[in-house]
């Protein structure tokens, strides 16, 4: 049944979703898997568009349509947060495991049979996708064809070209061995400079998280109970007509047009848009993907949200005794 909702989905977004199903090492049957979840969102975004439609007096089906969209945005940040996770461990071990490989080579092992050797429990993931290989080409498969398939499996720019350098390496009929450690040595090297070039920019790192997490949500704290102590103070402000008549005053006063829960529902929506683009920023200069900001994402929002109530909180209780609020 799951099957026949999972063709539901535009083509190129199923085929996105069972790409980062495979690459995130979930053990579901991709098609399976994406059935049950537009299922499940579907009712989960009927029933709560239902119960918020009556308490915002919204019509049900533009919350449930904007639910539907933001459960699948959660689940596909989810996958992708998953499969570079994999990814990254994959990256680190990747050095250690062609050094292996090299040595092996250089032991007179073929090169299917180096490959298989160095899959080792300590390489987690990258053990299993060697496995996969030795698997293929125990069936008859050629083992650059089973190289090539781990860069579908596995979303990576560094192990897919160091896959495309050992393939090419095959083919040529050179020297391997050397190359393999070649590659190694490349690596290692390269990530020596990110981190040197990760700690000349914790700076901004620092400068960015505070303004996201801090003065953003303090500034729109003051603003937002500024204009909602305007709004009560003018409302309350009554000069009777024979007074004004008799002075002409240099100033009007008149009530704020704008509406308080106007400015607290766009502080709310500001603060949200501050922390994803906060959070990918952050990603893309600490690591240089957008992608590895996700996982600050959470983050970033629970404490911009939880200061700007706690700001609001703590002015209120400061001068409850000089303003009231209507």
């Amino acid at each position: 049944m799951y099957r026949l909702f999972s063709s539901l989905y535009p083509r190129k977004i199923r085929e996105k979703l069972i790409e980062l199903l495979i690459a995130s090492n979930i053990n579901f049957e991709p098609k399976k898997f994406l059935g049950f979840i537009f299922v499940f969102n579907l009712l989960l975004s009927l029933l709560l568009g239902f119960l918020l439609g009556k308490f915002y007096n919204i019509a049900f089906w533009i919350i449930s349509i904007v639910l539907f969209t933001l459960c699948y945005f959660a689940i596909y940040l989810w996958l992708l947060v998953y499969a570079d996770k994999k990814a990254k461990y994959i990256e680190e071990v990747l050095p250690d495991a062609l050094q292996l490989m090299a040595a092996n080579l250089r032991s007179g092992f073929t090169t299917d049979r180096a490959l298989l050797l160095s899959a080792r429990p300590e390489f987690g993931p990258l053990q299993e996708e060697l496995n996969i290989v030795g698997k293929e080409i125990t069936a008859g498969k050629p083992i650059d064809e089973s190289l090539l398939r781990i860069t579908k499996r596995v979303k990576s720019t560094e192990l897919n070209r160091t896959i495309n350098l050992i393939v090419s390496g095959i083919k040529a009929g050179g020297r391997l061995a050397d190359l393999i450690q070649q590659a190694a040595k490349e690596i290692k090297n390269q990530k020596l400079v990110d981190k040197k070039v990760r700690a000349s920019v914790n700076m901004y790192v620092i400068f960015i998280s505070i303004a996201v997490v801090f003065g953003a949500p303090l500034l729109l704290g003051l603003g937002t109970f500024l204009v909602e102590m305007l709004s009560s103070t003018l409302k309350n402000i009554n000069i009777p007509t024979n007074v004004a008549s008799s002075f002409s005053l240099p100033i009007s006063i008149k009530s704020i047009s704008v509406d308080p829960k106007f400015v607290f529902n766009y502080a709310l929506i500001s603060l949200l848009t501050t922390s994803v683009f906060g959070s990918f920023v952050i990603g893309l200069i600490s690591k240089g993907r957008e992608k590895e900001g996700i996982k600050l994402l959470p983050i970033f929002i629970l404490l911009s949200i939880g200061i700007f109530f706690l700001i609001r909180f703590l002015i209120k209780n400061l001068t409850s005794g000089l303003i009231k609020i209507n």
